[in-house]
């Protein structure tokens, strides 16, 4: 049974970006998505990705052997979306379950290892960079029933906030933990 389980969304519009960003081409030729993708799969031997009903794995970069969950409402919102996505992995085997943001490629493989080694069923584990909260958030099993109670664009703020006390911030000397993607400047 693998302890924590990942799941990487990218299920939104990114409007801000102007197209879609997951498309969008790193120096390397890999799309923003393959990218954020092949990271995950480094430190976690399980990821899925949450895409929308009409997405296209292979136009994102996506291999073939990517497990996919699709969000029929992922117009309502990242809440929406993150229910959906915990939805389906609740029969899954695991202590924890990574939420990883689709475009954020640049976090260390060690940050994603520290962290889901501290992960476990009755924590919420993040990692912060210079005292900033970053992500990934690893969610122990206890809150999963609180995710998929999750609507709206919100995400799992109000999750994160009613469990304070459980809290776990992992420092790590990774900039990337907080470093996404909103517009293509954000690329450079």
């Amino acid at each position: 049974m693998p302890q924590v389980i990942a799941l990487l969304l990218a299920a939104g519009c990114g409007s801000r970006f102007g197209s879609d960003k997951r498309r969008a081409t790193l120096p390397d030729g890999r799309s923003l998505l393959a990218a954020s993708l092949a990271n995950a799969r480094r430190a976690f031997s399980e990821v899925h990705v949450l895409l929308r009903p009409e997405d296209d794995p292979a136009a994102l970069g996506l291999p073939a052997d990517c497990p996919l969950i699709r969000c029929a409402d992922a117009e309502l919102g990242l809440g929406h979306s993150l229910a959906a996505g915990v939805r389906a992995l609740a029969g899954r085997r695991s202590r924890a379950l990574a939420i990883l943001l689709g475009d954020m490629p640049w976090v260390a493989e060690s940050s994603l290892l520290r962290l889901a080694q501290a992960a476990d069923a009755e924590r919420i584990v993040f990692p912060l960079y210079r005292g900033e909260r970053g992500h990934p958030v690893l969610f122990g099993r206890r809150y999963w029933p609180a995710l998929l109670r999750l609507t709206g664009d919100q995400g799992a703020r109000a999750v994160m906030l009613a469990h304070e006390e459980a809290w776990l911030g992992i420092e790590v000397d990774d900039p990337g933990v907080l470093r996404d993607v909103d517009t293509p400047a954000d690329l450079a």
